[in-house]
């Protein structure tokens, strides 16, 4: 499949989305790893880097999103129609 996005634009992006949900709910670093128990020096080398173990990135995750949305990318797409008669079955 084609993607416009590699993996380390993808690492960034998201590294970039979890900086701004902590930004968002006015915790810091070193609250954000009270939370999650993942080290405050590992949470700024992740927004400066984007470089993080799964399992850390899902602990930020955890506490700073819901953990369905992330599950959700696991499911396969629906198949688009490829008829204008697949359309309009709906």
């Amino acid at each position: 499949m084609l993607s416009l996005y590699d993996d380390v634009e993808t690492q960034r992006l998201l590294a970039d989305y979890l900086k701004k949900k902590r930004k968002q709910a006015k915790l810091s670093r070193e609250k954000l790893a009270e939370r999650a128990q993942v080290p405050a020096s590992t949470i700024r080398h992740f927004e400066d880097t984007a470089q993080i173990s799964l399992r850390q990135f899902l602990a930020l995750w955890l506490v700073l999103d819901r953990m369905d949305r992330l599950v959700a990318l696991t499911n396969e797409p629906k198949a688009m129609p490829k008829t204008i008669a697949e359309v309009l079955r709906g």
